[in-house]
């Protein structure tokens, strides 16, 4: 068997399955479905749709379109999904400008799948929110939630709608976990 290298390694991020009996979709399953389409190597971590796996393929669109539409096929509904690797995901981790101050359970992460408009940005760069700060960078909406996300008015919909842009929203955790996954 080939070994692909970490340059191949990537993680899918599936936004709005098994959410109030919503989009449900069993980890197995779409283990299974997604190995079936070609992607190598496939693990999941929690229920939320976090998908690692390696894949010769390069192009991250061409990817998140394989994955939409695998989902859509098998599970007969579409999934926002974001492709992002694991170089990625560390650069994003390390640039967080919350890390210092804030317990680990207060930060978020709102992958955005394309770059917000400058315009849109700064717009939004004018709210505010209590007890909720914010970073924008191209890639990323950094969130320091001082009340936990549950609670906060500053969230994925509001982001998106906002910036004009599909995100999907990770905990400290969670983007450790993908992080690690994508090593080894």
């Amino acid at each position: 068997m080939e070994s692909i290298s970490m340059g191949n390694t990537y993680i899918a991020l599936l936004r709005g399955i098994n959410v109030s009996g919503q989009k449900k979709i069993k980890m197995a399953e779409l283990r299974h479905v997604l190995e079936d389409s070609g992607l190598k190597n496939v693990k999941t971590y929690i229920q939320s749709g976090n998908i690692v796996f390696d894949s010769e393929q390069a192009d991250k669109k061409i990817l998140q379109e394989k994955i939409t539409a695998t989902i859509r096929q098998d599970f007969g509904f579409d999934v926002p999904t974001l492709v992002i690797n694991g170089g990625g995901v560390k650069s994003i981790l390390e640039a967080n400008p919350f890390s210092d101050e804030a317990e680990e359970n207060k930060l978020y992460y709102v992958l955005l799948k394309s770059h917000p408009k400058e315009e849109l940005v700064k717009q939004f760069n004018t709210l505010q929110f209590e007890h909720e700060g914010f970073h924008i960078s191209n890639a990323c909406v950094y969130l320091f939630c001082k009340n936990g996300y549950g609670k906060a008015k500053l969230n994925n919909n509001l982001i998106e709608k906002k910036l004009g842009v599909e995100a999907t929203t990770r905990n400290q955790k969670t983007m450790l976990k993908l992080l690690e996954m994508t090593l080894g």
